[in-house]
Order: C-alpha cells, then structure tokens, then sequence
C-alpha cells in the first residue's frame, strides 16, 4: 500500500468516525471466512457497518477525527474489525448475539458519544443500554405521568366530593 492509497483509507476512516456516534473495536481473528461472513450479513441486517483496518491507519484516522479517542488507543493491537454504528447498544447485542455459536468476536473497546468501554467485560453493560429513542420515550412516559395523575385524582375526588354532598344533603 502506498502513501496515497493510506491516505484515502485514511480518509474514509475519519468520514466513518465522524458519521457515526458509536464505534465498538473487536477481535474477529481465529473466526473461518463462513463465520465472518455471517457476521458481515448480521451487522448489515442491523445496520452496523463493519470495517477492517490496519491499526496505524485507524489511529491515524482517531487523531485526526472529531471525538477524542485517545483512551482507547491502546487497544489498538492484533487483528481489529470496526463496528460503527449510531446506536449504542446495537453492536454489543449483536456481539451477545454471535457468540452464542463461540467465544468470538471479542470486545476490544467501544467508544459511545465520548464514553470509553475498554474490555470484553463490558459487553454485558453495553448491551443494557437503553438507546437514545429509548430514553426519549421514558422521559415522555415521566412528563406525561404527573398530568394523568392529577387528572384521575380530580375526576375520582370529584366523584367523591359529589357523593359526600349527596349524602350531607339526603339527612
């Protein structure tokens, strides 16, 4: 690979990382090319992009990218498949998910919207993160209780209210 092919694989790394809010590095090495394949139609099912990279190049990519991916450039050894996409949880599921069949791939590190997971023991934790569709929904859920509450206690202490007076008004 020359400089000018680096470059534009360079490049086009930066445009993933800045396009996506969500990278999860993994270790797919060991895996048979059926397996792989597998796991390439699974992540395009999803959604997830799914790249392979020289580590140098990746990092280079990092450094010159929006986020600050420093924390995880030391995990930027061995074999590293890319796993971009913009749900946080997404890949870490779909890991779960794969490696029912074996223990690959495994969990290098994750960078979600600034927060740095280094491990394969975290993977539990990123898979029980709520996304941001999610999380808006129980916050509309919390906004919209306190109003139904008030509304139900007016209209049953209303019925209440009413009942009280029928009774005062009867004796």
């Amino acid at each position: 690979m020359n400089q000018a092919e680096k470059q534009i694989t360079i490049q086009e790394l930066k445009v993933l990382l800045n396009a996506n809010t969500t990278v999860y590095l993994a270790d797919t090495s060991s895996l048979p090319v059926a397996k792989i394949n597998k796991l390439r139609k699974m992540c395009f099912d999803k959604g997830i992009e799914m790249v392979v990279s020289k580590n140098t190049l990746l990092r280079k990519a990092m450094e010159e990218a929006d986020g600050n991916y420093e924390e995880i450039y030391p995990v930027l050894n061995g074999p590293t498949s890319i796993l971009l996409s913009d749900t946080g949880n997404l890949p870490a599921k779909l890991i779960k998910e794969f490696r029912q069949d074996g223990e690959r791939p495994v969990l290098k590190g994750a960078y979600i919207e600034s927060a740095v997971f280094i491990g394969d023991n975290r993977l539990d934790d990123l898979s029980r993160l709520k996304s941001r569709l999610e999380l808006i929904g129980d916050i509309v859920v919390l906004l919209q209780s306190p109003p139904k509450n008030v509304i139900s206690a007016l209209k049953s202490g209303g019925g209440k209210l009413a009942g009280i007076l029928k009774t005062l008004s009867e004796r």
